[in-house]
């Protein structure tokens, strides 16, 4: 899927996005409002932004479990080296120390990350500290069109870059889950 940004000030005009989009076959997991006034967007039933996404944990907690990695294999090479492991205990306790250092430098991570702002939203926080609203879409490359049709009516809308949007499985998921949450 592929991620496109936009700006606005105004959110009765993105709640107005968001309806022409679901119409023309989006659905509601692919679009999210990113802003600072999260009681607004809630008025005007907007996709907002989850708080679990407005931090960086996920980025984080991978780069925490890289270094994990790194330090769990250098503890695994160097006990192999100094001969440690042809002791009676064996590989044992150096593989449970290593799993166990490779869940505490993810853990670390993620926790990290959860005081941080999401890296792919970083770039926006001038536009956010000035009371603007980021607008995202998640769409495959069948939805473009669709997409494009309908900004083309909101000429106030002005375009903030693209990136790689959330995987197809998970959005699948997610709108999958919102249909079952609506049958209870």
């Amino acid at each position: 899927m592929n991620r496109h940004y936009y700006v606005s000030a105004d959110l009765d005009e993105l709640e107005s996005v968001e309806q022409e989009l679901e119409a023309g076959g989006i659905a509601p997991e692919q679009m999210h409002v990113l802003t600072e006034k999260d009681a607004e967007v809630e008025q005007h039933h907007l996709h907002e932004v989850t708080s679990f996404m407005k931090q960086d944990m996920v980025h984080s907690g991978e780069i925490g479990a890289v270094v994990g990695l790194l330090i769990a294999a250098l503890l695994l090479v160097g006990a192999w080296l100094l001969g440690w492991t042809d002791t009676a205990a064996g590989w044992l306790p150096f593989i449970f120390l290593a799993v166990v250092v490779f869940g505490f430098c993810t853990w670390e991570g993620g926790f990290f990350g959860f005081q941080e702002p999401n890296a792919h939203f970083r770039r926006f926080k001038k536009l956010l500290k000035h009371g603007k609203h980021i607008f995202f879409v998640d769409v495959e490359p069948e939805q473009e069109a669709t997409l494009n049709r309908v900004l083309r009516q909101h000429p106030h809308l002005k375009t903030a870059g693209y990136g790689s949007g959330a995987p197809h499985w998970l959005v699948a998921w997610q709108h999958r889950w919102h249909q079952f949450k609506r049958t209870i």
